[in-house]
């Protein structure tokens, strides 16, 4: 989703980010932040949420969770329900804000309009480190996950803050960054979501009509990030519903879960449904929030 558009598609997403405001104006979401930074020359926002259980003396996760192309922090808030696990579990969600209009992130390699994705990895960097020093942040336990362009942020973010990064969570994820360029420190635990239906970001890859430039085989995306991590035994057969099934690779040095959504659309499983007519079917049979939570709970970082 980072490729450089052109302008129908640019129009149509505009459109796009309409609709999804039109949407959120029904949540009563306003594109609202609560806290900004200076990162590479720029000021850069994000809506940050602290339960009310927070202790200081406490070493505490943060879980960083980023919206997708066309969205923002607010909407990535009601769409994942992020907070209200933080309220159960005590750790702190921060959602960073991209840039441009509509919203996104540089989740692929330098584009053909100069587009750096260095600059958004260090927005993230820049982020952790200024809620470290706000915040007693545990440092084995910082996790990011997103949606979409968000998705394919976080992934890139696993390739170049491995060091900082304890897993990933990734949801309908848009992977353009090329393999070549993903040369993380250590492999990075990934638990992934997708739905077969998928009309913005294809299950089976290629173009959409939104986006002219091809997005790769999902299924195949993930195997590939399946053997990158070390995984070398047959992969466990996962059923959860007649709508969700999956695959969790063994013998791994990084774990990977892969979810499948029979049917499930451009959506965040479990999460505050999106348009139909944009995003098709959200399925209701797996909680991608929870089900990543209980991931992340137990990857922390090692030797941290």
């Amino acid at each position: 989703m980072m490729r450089r558009l052109a302008r129908p598609a640019l129009v149509l997403m505009g459109l796009l980010a309409l609709l999804f405001l039109a949407a959120a104006v029904g949540f009563r979401l306003l594109d609202q932040t609560n806290g900004s930074l200076v990162s590479s020359g720029q000021e850069r926002t994000y809506l940050l949420y602290v339960p009310d259980s927070y202790d200081p003396a406490t070493p505490t996760s943060l879980v960083i969770t980023i919206h997708g192309f066309a969205q923002w922090p607010a909407h990535q808030m009601q769409l994942s329900r992020w907070n209200a696990l933080a309220d159960q579990h005590g750790f702190i969600v921060v959602y960073p804000s991209g840039t441009g209009f509509p919203r996104r992130w540089r989740a692929g390699g330098v584009s053909a309009a100069g587009d750096d994705p260095q600059v958004d990895v260090r927005f993230v960097s820049d982020l952790i480190a200024h809620l470290e020093s706000k915040y007693n942040i545990a440092p084995d336990r910082i996790y990011v996950n997103g949606l979409s362009n968000g998705g394919g942020m976080s992934f890139l973010l696993a390739c170049a803050l491995s060091e900082r990064i304890a897993a990933v969570g990734m949801v309908a994820g848009a992977y353009v960054l090329p393999w070549e360029e993903c040369n993380p420190a250590r492999p990075v635990p990934a638990i992934v979501f997708h739905g077969t239906d998928d009309p913005i970001v294809p299950f089976d890859g290629g173009p959409s009509r939104p986006f002219g430039s091809p997005f790769p085989n999902v299924p195949e995306w993930v195997e590939t990030l399946a053997r990158r991590n070390g995984c070398n035994g047959p992969p466990r057969e996962l059923s959860i519903s007649d709508e969700v099934t999956g695959r969790q690779f063994t013998d791994c040095e990084a774990d990977v879960v892969f979810y499948v959504i029979a049917g499930g659309g451009h959506t965040w499983p479990g999460g505050i449904a999106l348009p139909e007519l944009i995003a098709n079917r959200t399925t209701y049979d797996i909680d991608a929030t929870q089900t990543m939570w209980e991931f992340f709970q137990e990857h922390p970082l090692p030797g941290r």
